[in-house]
């Protein structure tokens, strides 16, 4: 860090977007499908707003993966098929495309008052926008503004928070962490939150039914391009055979990061009539942000996403190949 402040200009903006607010009420809009970043980063949100006197509530397309529901606590949280707006002003967490949070709530909110966010894909709805490309996790980003205007950090705000770092940083081994995201994260420890509680709730309690889906999808694993990208898939069978849900498939693609040689992963699930793809990369360079925003999706440099609507794993893995084997070129 240059300065005592974790980021002096956009804690500052966000002091006063919050103070511009005090007699309003807020939505805290997070990506449907929600990971651990998202969560972490929507609980903190919401209960900061509510101890500074905001009336406010998170919101979400679908519910709290099972794995996450230990650190929501008491915070309001609710579906989006059963709100309806009252007045309610929105702000977003950890969505690069509003499109991310589903179409019932664009339609509910066609205007976002600020977008708080970590992408390098994001593309600015906003009315303000706080995104800062460089943090390891929306999360961090909060937590560095709460740090640095002295907001009140209870425990369970300081654990969502050390989740969704935690989570986005892959347990601290991504290249985004930083010196920053330690400090940060010490800090959150010594407002109460607790590592080891974390990582039982979010890494020692698997489901059977997760453990087959992970055994399915290795057994489909494939070696391309010379070893340097791994490709594995999950059918919709896949979901039905074992009993696992699709919160289950979240982090299967990091064991075809993991494999040594590898510098892409890939995984892609059928689901629903549509199509998921998840890309992790080794190396910033590759920018898989960039593979993904070819077919309609963003993320990270090192992580990213896409999401089709009109295709089959069959028809769409050959343009997904291609993508890759472009950008491989660049650098190997």
């Amino acid at each position: 860090m240059t300065s005592s402040k974790f980021y002096p200009k956009d804690s500052s903006l966000f002091a006063k977007f919050v103070e511009s607010v005090r007699d309003q009420k807020v939505a805290v809009l997070g990506h449907q499908r929600p990971d651990g970043d998202c969560i972490g980063s929507t609980v903190a949100l919401v209960r900061m707003l509510r101890s500074l006197g905001v009336d406010s509530i998170g919101l979400n397309r679908d519910t709290t993966p099972a794995a996450l529901n230990a650190f929501v606590g008491d915070t309001p949280m609710v579906l989006a098929e059963d709100f309806t707006p009252s007045g309610h002003v929105a702000f977003s967490v950890d969505c690069a495309d509003f499109k991310r949070v589903g179409s019932h709530l664009n339609e509910l909110f066609p205007k976002v008052a600020l977008n708080v966010d970590h992408h390098i894909s994001n593309k600015l709805y906003g009315v303000e926008n706080l995104v800062i490309s460089t943090a390891a996790a929306t999360a961090e980003i909060l937590a560095g503004f709460y740090f640095d205007n002295d907001y009140p950090i209870d425990a369970i705000t300081a654990q969502a928070l050390y989740v969704g770092i935690a989570t986005d940083t892959g347990q601290f081994r991504f290249p985004s962490t930083t010196p920053s995201t330690f400090e940060i994260t010490r800090r959150l420890c010594e407002c109460g939150a607790n590592p080891s509680a974390a990582a039982y709730e979010l890494y020692e309690k698997k489901s059977f039914a997760k453990i087959q889906l992970l055994q399915n999808f290795l057994d489909s694993l494939t070696i391309d391009f010379g070893g340097l990208v791994c490709i594995g898939i999950i059918k919709e069978d896949d979901y039905k055979t074992t009993g696992a849900t699709i919160d289950d498939s979240e982090g299967l693609v990091d064991y075809a990061r993991a494999i040594d040689g590898v510098e892409i992963g890939v995984m892609l699930e059928e689901r629903g009539g549509t199509i998921k793809g998840s890309l992790r990369a080794k190396d910033p360079k590759f920018r898989v942000d960039q593979i993904a925003k070819q077919f309609g999706g963003g993320g990270h440099a090192c992580a990213a996403g896409l999401n089709l609507n009109s295709s089959t794993i069959e028809e769409f893995l050959p343009l997904l190949r291609f993508a890759i084997g472009k950008r491989l070129k660049e650098f190997v």
